[in-house]
């Protein structure tokens, strides 16, 4: 459908739009703008400023505890990271009403092709890549989904020849019935089970970025690891594979370059085998940001050469708040991995520095095992500060893990007593990184907040 056509197609509806936190307030002044009849729905009880913006457009405002009760509309955007099947809004589909969200619209109506990213570590990562790489290669892209910024309201501008990249979360996932033209599984693990039923239906959320496509479309799993290994299988597009562990006959792998070690990846297609990204050109450490290159090429391959790809390497630093090297102090490095809301994220942030690290870690449990932290703490770890909810659980993992020696823990009650504590303990030469294995939310609204609390205070250091 066209964007016009859908946006006139509410023009005699009502329309609610639950939760009026950044991602969807793009999307209630497009909404308002069109004379389209609102219901802003919130759990907080006073929207501030912004609210009585929304009163003077014509928004009318349903806050508080009840702010589910009764919902009446005939088409309710859910907010990302709001189950559907809540009782209020299960309610509302029985009595006629259209769930949808901002990005199940946005697919509906972009009028470019969409690749999109998933996974449970290295979602943002890969998706920057692949973004800057098509931009690199001279295509206009609009980088949307969790990163950048909502993209509905930016659709109208958006032409056939422009590329959509997005990172999508299994919450935006869990009920699309499309997907996009080029889909990247970086990995699955257990995650979010705080708000999953369980990990099959985490896994089940995650496959309709490509369960929906054709055989036109082509999608892009790791090969070594175990589910997405098989998820592969279920795919109807044209399915490529990368591994780091494996020479694959069609994919991307790691392989020999001219000095015979294996130290380069090498994509191999129907046209033959070529080196395209010596690993010496990635800027970016650890062998976790490998493997996004690795899935990024896959998804770029034919639309980006390899000189634009190895000379982008050179020179990417990464993301914000994803092993960010936030400064340099009498000889310190002080790395923020804010993004690391689980284990497995502080577990690659571990592995990509050779020495022993001193580590603050800690933050709000979502629901899944600490088990496999324990051994990799205890085998790159030179001093464990926790900080937050997931302090003891942290703990245990290290401690009853069997290569336990000994590695001094200590507990601190806030962030300056952790940055404090590391800068007095830190010799010349070390790491100090922040990478909690936890979620942001016992004392923080988000992994950003986070990451740039524990910026200020390093760069306030003396």
């Amino acid at each position: 459908m066209h964007f016009e056509d859908y946006l006139d197609s509410l023009q005699k509806k009502s329309v609610a739009v639950i939760g009026v936190g950044v991602s969807n307030r793009p999307l209630l002044e497009l909404l308002l703008s069109r004379g389209v009849s609102v219901t802003a729905c919130d759990k907080k009880s006073e929207l501030g400023s912004f609210g009585e913006e929304l009163r003077a457009k014509g928004c009318r405002l349903q806050l508080g505890a009840d702010y589910l009760k009764n919902l009446q509309a005939d088409v309710i955007f859910r907010t990302p990271g709001m189950r559907p099947d809540l009782p209020e809004l299960t309610a509302a589909v029985e009595r006629g009403s259209l769930l949808t969200s901002e990005m199940e619209v946005f697919f509906e109506v972009c009028p470019c092709p969409i690749f999109a990213v998933t996974g449970s570590d290295g979602k943002t990562t890969t998706t920057t890549i692949i973004a800057e790489l098509l931009r690199a290669a001279g295509r206009t892209v609009h980088l949307g989904g969790n990163i950048g910024h909502p993209l509905l309201e930016d659709t109208g501008k958006i032409k056939p020849e422009d590329i959509a990249v997005l990172e999508l979360s299994s919450f935006q996932l869990m009920t699309m019935t499309r997907s996009p033209h080029v889909a990247v599984m970086t990995n699955l693990a257990p995650n979010h089970l705080d708000v999953h039923k369980d990990f099959a239906e985490y896994i089940a959320a995650k496959e309709n970025i490509f369960s929906h496509q054709t055989t036109q479309d082509i999608a892009v799993f790791n090969a070594d690891n175990d589910i997405t290994r098989k998820l592969a299988e279920k795919a109807v597009g044209n399915v490529t594979r990368f591994s780091r562990q494996t020479p694959l006959e069609r994919g991307v792998y790691i392989g020999a370059n001219t000095s015979g070690k294996q130290d380069a990846i090498w994509v191999s297609n129907e046209k033959g085998r070529r080196c395209v990204l010596p690993l010496a050109d990635i800027k970016l450490p650890g062998v976790h940001n490998v493997e996004n290159y690795m899935a990024a090429i896959a998804a770029v391959d034919g639309l980006v050469s390899d000189e634009t790809i190895r000379a982008f390497a050179r020179n990417f630093g990464g993301v914000e708040h994803r092993i960010e090297l936030v400064r340099t102090l009498h000889g310190v490095r002080y790395y923020n991995d804010s993004i690391a809301s689980s284990p497995s994220r502080t577990i690659a942030g571990l592995n990509s520095f050779p020495e022993k690290v001193i580590l603050i870690a800690g933050g709000k449990d979502k629901g899944i095992s600490y088990t496999n932290l324990g051994p990799v703490v205890n085998d790159h770890v030179k001093l464990l500060i926790l900080c937050g909810a997931t302090a003891d659980v942290i703990r245990a993992s290290v401690e009853q893990a069997d290569n336990f020696d000994g590695l001094e823990i200590i507990d601190v009650e806030t962030y300056p007593e952790a940055v404090s504590l590391a800068q007095s303990r830190a010799d010349r030469g070390d790491v100090v990184i922040l990478s909690p294995a936890s979620t942001s939310f016992d004392r923080f609204a988000n992994f950003m907040e986070r990451g740039n609390v524990f910026k200020e205070l390093v760069n306030q250091l003396t």
